[in-house]
């Protein structure tokens, strides 16, 4: 595949997720809730998260932001749940090594995720990518204290 079907294809999941988000909504008052922003352009995220026995076993967000933000809150809501949260943190790693284009680990399956992975050439755009990530490890830091 040539690199720019590549690139088209990657472009075409981001916004699949964009226009049809996964795992929008929120969960009940017994889940873990981050709230994050990125004051640089905006971007906000409700994050919810169900974790019961050192397991994530369901994840919703909402808010507001550009396509790579609200796309990457959808990717990353359907690569963590029913994952242990030394996992998810450990895709949480791997997510922001792939951002700072860095090698990575590929002993996970990051499935539409690996859509995201040309964003490490906007800098600008890294922490639009990183933010539903982040608060997802607040999230699970804050539950295992």
């Amino acid at each position: 595949m040539s690199f720019n079907n590549l690139d088209q294809l990657y472009r075409s999941v981001i916004m699949d997720h964009y226009k049809k988000p996964r795992n929008k909504g929120s969960l009940d008052e017994n889940s873990v809730t981050i709230d994050m922003n990125n004051p640089t352009c905006g971007d906000r995220i409700h994050l919810t998260l169900k974790i019961n026995d050192g397991l994530v076993e369901d994840a919703k967000f909402e808010g507001e932001g550009c396509s790579i933000s609200m796309s990457s809150a959808s990717m990353m809501t359907e690569v963590i749940i029913g994952k242990k949260v030394d996992d998810a943190l450990q895709l949480a790693d791997i997510f922001s090594k792939m951002m700072l284009g860095e090698d990575y680990s590929d002993k996970y399956d990051l499935g539409d995720v690996e859509a995201l992975q040309g964003v490490s050439k906007f800098p600008a755009r890294i922490k639009c990518a990183t933010l539903a990530w982040k608060a997802m490890e607040r999230g699970v830091q804050a539950e295992s204290k």
